[in-house]
């Protein structure tokens, strides 16, 4: 795997690992790398320096910014989560079935959120009913 340092056209600094630098340039050129802040899909590859090993001291440094990311990460998705779980219902496995009523008129219009298969929302997504994955974080459970 290897590491890239990402930019939006707005300025948004992220970091992306891939199988190879050709994996990334393809993936670029099929604009399917995001923005996680912005959504915004014009990406490049921000300026780095060159990771040289120098012993334990950058190894630990490294680790503890990898660290600080997955945790910023965590408190993002916690956020996003609960922020899903106040505005809009569960429908639990019923999703694609709702998500079509919904669109059609058959029920009022309300957000959802619940399960589906990757073929229903391929389904959806083909019939012009907006479908987004959201990548859910359990809440931590309590002892």
């Amino acid at each position: 795997m290897i590491s890239f340092n990402l930019i939006c056209k707005n300025d948004h600094e992220f970091e992306g690992w891939f199988p190879n630098s050709a994996d990334f340039d393809e993936q670029c050129a099929k604009k399917r790398i995001e923005c996680p802040v912005c959504g915004n899909r014009k990406i490049q590859k921000a300026l780095s320096a060159p990771n040289i090993a120098t012993g334990e001291s950058r190894d630990a440094a490294r680790r503890e910014k990898m660290q600080k990311a997955v945790q910023d990460q965590k408190v993002m998705l916690a956020k996003m989560r609960d922020l899903v779980k106040e505005n809009c219902d569960y429908v639990g496995s019923d999703f694609a079935e709702e998500a079509r009523k919904i669109h059609y008129g058959e029920k009022e219009e309300r957000g959802i959120y619940g399960e589906s298969t990757v073929d229903e929302a391929k389904e959806l997504s083909e019939e012009g009913i907006p479908v987004a994955p959201i990548p859910w974080m359990e809440e931590p459970k309590e002892h």
